[in-house]
């Protein structure tokens, strides 16, 4: 796909014009939704994007994270606070924010009863691009996500990682400079997941494009994202790249699995090992011992504490800490699955569905 400069009329940005304003791409303050007069889906969250980031909200079904995108896509108006993209006010100047950004929402929206090229040319049309200007670039955007050889098949008969590349291919039709994706890989198997992380990979890296995504897999956070915002109950707790994220767990866990079925564990862990400096807590099963310390240079020490009593090690593993044990960590709890109301739980399930159809 080529990347080109153009105005308003072709469907594209007219780069001369625009604000980029403090040099963020996206500057949320304060950002609130409520619905109902009660349900404060979104409570003053604030963050800022920097060109060419993968920016993700990281949160369990029910955290917000869809409501921010639906703001600041201008589908939906804040109850207070704002945003800007590119130095556009999302209420004030929502349509210029819509001609910067491109959005591949959670469900699908293909017409399953047209090809791929027919979907990527009606999303042209939305954006006034002619059909002259149209025909090629779906052309392009099909070679991009490895569809060209279905350009003739309706959508009916692809696969859900076929839909969720042809959502990709629409979602670019108007070379946005920030794309937003919504749970950009929900219900897709691990193979499918992966080759969609690649192509996310590949819009950062040779295009310079900015990306916003929201995911509930960690995985994907930690793969994908250069900064990460934990999101919970409509708070955004803590941001951060991956690595500062799971920084604040520490070193990890290492377990030590020992032969001797009358090992006096207790006397492991109150006395030899509690010994050796930065172990922060010890557990013991089934004559195992797992110790959680700040610094993986413990474990030598860890090692020779035990085999100084005469135990013979089995079995010595280290766990490096995970966006799991982060989210644990500033929120309290574990990723929840299915904690989302009613009608997302619904629109999630229908997604999945299709996805795997």
């Amino acid at each position: 796909m080529t990347v080109t400069r153009g105005s308003v009329n072709d469907g594209t940005s007219s780069y001369e014009n625009e604000r980029d304003v403090g040099h963020f791409v996206v500057d949320v303050q304060d950002l609130v939704r409520v619905f109902n007069e009660k349900l404060r889906a979104v409570d003053n969250v604030s963050f800022k994007i920097s060109h060419g980031e993968i920016f993700g909200l990281l949160g369990p079904n029910g955290a917000g994270k869809t409501t921010i995108i639906n703001m600041l896509t201008t589908l939906a108006k804040p109850t207070s606070g704002n945003a800007k993209i590119f130095g556009y006010d999302i209420i004030a100047h929502s349509n210029d924010v819509r001609r910067v950004i491109g959005v591949v929402p959670q469900e699908y929206t293909a017409d399953e009863d047209m090809t791929g090229p027919e979907n990527i040319m009606l999303c042209a049309d939305l954006y006034g691009i002619p059909r002259s200007i149209s025909r090629q670039r779906a052309n392009e955007l099909l070679e991009l996500v490895e569809l060209e050889e279905a350009d003739k098949r309706k959508v009916n008969t692809y696969s859900g990682g076929m839909r969720r590349r042809l959502e990709l291919a629409c979602g670019l039709i108007n070379h946005p400079k920030l794309l937003f994706l919504d749970e950009p890989t929900l219900g897709l198997d691990v193979q499918t997941r992966s080759a969609i992380w690649q192509y996310i990979i590949r819009l950062k890296r040779e295009y310079s494009m900015t990306l916003f995504l929201t995911t509930h897999y960690l995985e994907e956070a930690d793969k994908l994202c250069d900064r990460i915002a934990i999101i919970d109950k409509g708070k955004i707790v803590k941001i951060g790249s991956p690595s500062e994220l799971k920084s604040v767990v520490g070193g990890g866990t290492i377990e030590l699995s020992i032969s001797e079925s009358d090992a006096d564990l207790d006397y492991l862990k109150s006395g030899m090992i509690r010994a050796v400096t930065d172990v922060e807590k010890i557990a013991s099963k089934d004559f195992r011992i797992m110790a959680s310390t700040s610094c993986e240079e413990v474990a030598p020490s860890i090692i020779e504490a035990v085999r100084n009593r005469g135990y013979h090690l089995t079995r010595i593993s280290i766990k490096e800490p995970t966006l799991d044990d982060a989210y644990l960590k500033y929120t309290g709890t574990s990723m929840r699955e299915g904690e989302s109301d009613k009608w997302q739980m619904l629109a999630q399930r229908r997604t999945m569905h299709t996805a795997r159809s």
